[in-house]
């Protein structure tokens, strides 16, 4: 399972790097332009904050979280032995990674870098304030719905069932006398 999960990682990290180089090598930063009408657009800007632009200006904040964010799932490579919790982390990792780059590495310069943001979809915002983001905030999301369904299924990281109810109380007794 970890090299699925370094597969997802790195296949997010690499398609998300290189549509943000294309995004800014020929796209207008503030301009929008159609792709399939208002359905889908690209609107280049960049981000300083979080999402919908959130704590603008305390990005420093955002890249260390996110270095801790990679550095736990990392720890967690030796645990994992899960098909859902591989491709949960990796969808994780790589979009971490993708945004965490931007960080580091775009004006206005390391660990304040801005993040480039381009993907419009107005019809998906339902009155609210239209969102615009990027491959990496896709995997990000993609893979915390995915936790969430792992988590409610019960599956664990190391691919063993999650007791419940009076297995999980037996489990738990048989290891406690086992230890005394």
């Amino acid at each position: 399972m970890p090299l699925l999960l370094i597969g997802v990682a790195a296949a997010v990290f690499a398609a998300d790097q290189l549509v943000k180089n294309w995004v800014v090598a020929h796209l207008v930063e503030g301009q929008t332009v159609p792709v399939l009408g208002e359905f889908l657009r690209w609107h280049f800007v960049r981000n300083p904050g979080a999402a919908f632009s959130f704590a603008t200006g305390s990005t420093w904040i955002f890249t260390i979280l996110a270095a801790i964010v990679v550095v736990v799932i990392l720890w967690q490579i030796r645990r994992l032995r899960s098909t859902p919790w591989g491709l949960f982390l990796g969808l994780l990792l790589g979009g971490v990674l993708g945004n965490l780059t931007d960080r580091l590495t775009r004006e206005p310069g390391f660990p304040q870098g801005h993040v480039i943001d381009f993907i419009s979809t107005p019809w998906m915002w339902l009155g609210f304030n239209e969102a615009i983001y990027n491959i990496a905030d896709i995997a990000i999301v993609s893979g915390m719905v995915l936790f969430v369904i792992i988590s409610l299924l019960g599956v664990n990281i190391d691919g063993s069932p999650r007791l419940r109810g009076r297995a999980a109380a037996d489990q738990t007794s048989e290891e406690t006398d086992g230890a005394a």
